[in-house]
């Protein structure tokens, strides 16, 4: 028989329901004031390690230098700026117009020297292959104007495999290209009054479940090897494969995004991988995909350890995420280059698989080190806080065996929820310890009223103050004034459950 929580339990765990739905309410109405605003936004860059705003914009009329972009939707971000329609283009959803964006990217890169050009995106439905960004560019999706991909991968282009993956994802060999692509670029802002890019990924979806792809799907927009990079104000949705990848670049900021796939049958739809990135913001975004919401990476066993691109220095803040089939805010598994100097703070994941977690296996090698979650809210969630070492996916058999990561300096403070079946998975082992792991001021509301909840193997680290629920036994214990209590003598102990 189950114990009832003390009256002064319930009354806490009733207030925190509460703040919860309050916080749900606020975030939302935060939300829907972004998205509908329509007419405004900011972007931002870092200058010298910090951020600064580079514009705000209002719906002004402007007049332009060098093409006829007068419906007065745009602002002036570039010193020269052209409509979409300038080279042909018709936004009927039906007309293909491949052309008349390679003609206008074209045209905005011998502007290097001038500022750079900016491409307004008009309202309608703009079909189009794939096609590549430029240096000192801004492409501007206007109010109710929408990007479409083509239907027919054999107009998506083929790439080599990565060089920190070794493989494609998928299949040996090369990869299909990106919706939206880009390499070597330097100051590039995608950005709009909330326009959408849609990559009608149904028809990759369909065609992966039933096997008839022979290489590894595309993102919906991919940036390599680039810094000074901006997405702001604009919708993302149903991409074929990883929604938004960032890969190897720098400063890089992601603000007032809404990144959306079906929550099932839209495979590994994650909604931001940044993979060996650094200095890198996220921000004020609504995320709800098929997999990980973010997924922070940097290469794949063997691969990523000699690409050696650790994705570091990455704040992710003030976001509301759902992902019923994977998590909120992954790190891994493919982390071999190095994972550290991450905050996360201020999220809200909701009716999800997973709330936060840290995902490798022997053979990774690297390391995920220098953690920060903070002021997390779990509202309906299976598993809250999750670390699985045994992911064991490689890309071949190349991969060391012995290549065991290194897991420490992890920190969870604030941590918050209701309705979760298991607060904390924590599944270290002997080869893959995880090391100085911090728990203050947690209080999540479970839906399984059963011993070992608060789950942990080979963990050594400590809890500050009163948590609920009580943790295991691994963890040394401190009082508020972060005074020693009681030492563990149990940190290789292991209460994993899956049956729970």
């Amino acid at each position: 028989m189950v114990e009832p929580l003390p009256i002064t339990r319930r009354r806490f765990l009733s207030s925190h329901k509460s703040l919860v739905t309050v916080f749900w309410i606020a975030a939302f109405a935060s939300l829907f004031i972004w998205q509908s605003r329509g007419r405004g936004g900011a972007s931002l860059y870092r200058v010298n390690g910090s951020l600064s705003s580079v514009f705000w914009w209002t719906a002004t009329t402007t007049t332009t230098t060098t093409s006829s972009a007068d419906a007065g939707e745009f602002p002036r971000l570039r010193p020269v700026s052209f409509n979409l329609t300038d080279f042909g283009a018709v936004g009927d959803g039906v007309t293909v117009n491949t052309e008349a964006f390679e003609r206008a990217v074209y045209a905005i890169s011998k502007l290097s020297k001038k500022g750079g050009g900016q491409l307004n995106v008009p309202p309608g439905r703009w079909l189009t292959a794939p096609f590549n960004l430029t240096s000192f560019m801004t492409l501007f999706l206007a109010e109710d104007a929408e990007i479409l991909a083509v239907q027919d991968e054999t107009l998506w282009p083929l790439l080599p495999p990565l060089p920190s993956y070794g493989y494609g994802r998928e299949h040996y060999g090369p990869r299909y290209g990106s919706f939206i692509h880009g390499q070597n670029l330097k100051d590039v802002v995608v950005t709009g009054n909330n326009g959408s890019i849609n990559g009608q990924g149904v028809y990759w979806w369909k065609k992966y479940r039933s096997k008839l792809l022979n290489h590894t799907r595309g993102p919906l927009v991919q940036i390599m090897w680039s810094s000074d990079v901006v997405f702001a104000n604009i919708t993302l949705r149903d991409s074929p494969f990883w929604t938004l990848h960032p890969y190897d670049c720098k400063n890089v900021t992601i603000t007032n995004m809404t990144i959306l796939a079906p929550v099932f049958e839209a495979p590994n739809t994650d909604g931001i991988d940044p993979d060996s990135c650094e200095d890198m913001l996220i921000e004020n975004s609504y995320i709800s995909v098929g997999d990980d919401g973010i997924a922070i990476k940097s290469g794949w066993d063997q691969y990523g350890t000699n690409y050696g691109r650790p994705s570091k220095n990455i704040l992710i803040r003030n976001l509301i995420i759902r992902s019923m089939v994977s998590a909120g805010i992954s790190i891994g598994s493919e982390m071999s280059g190095g994972v550290s100097n991450i905050t996360v703070e201020n999220i809200l994941i909701w009716s999800s698989r997973r709330g936060v977690r840290i995902k490798t296996a022997p053979g990774r090698g690297g390391y995920v080190r220098d953690i920060t979650f903070r002021n997390v809210t779990l509202d309906e969630l299976r598993v809250g806080i999750v670390v699985k070492t045994d992911y064991n996916e490689h890309p071949d058999g190349g991969f060391n065996p012995q290549a065991f990561p290194v897991l420490e300096n992890i920190n969870y403070t604030g941590i918050y929820g209701q309705g979760v079946r298991v607060p904390v998975r924590m599944q270290g082992s002997k080869e893959i310890p995880v090391k100085n792991v911090t728990f203050r001021d947690m209080s999540v509301g479970i839906t399984y009223k059963k011993k070992h909840i608060f789950q942990c193997a080979y963990v050594q680290g400590r809890v500050i103050g009163t948590i609920f629920p009580a943790p295991c036994e691994n963890l040394d214990r401190y009082d508020e004034q972060e005074q020693l209590v009681k030492q563990s003598d149990s940190q290789n102990a292991t209460d994993i459950d899956y049956e729970i």
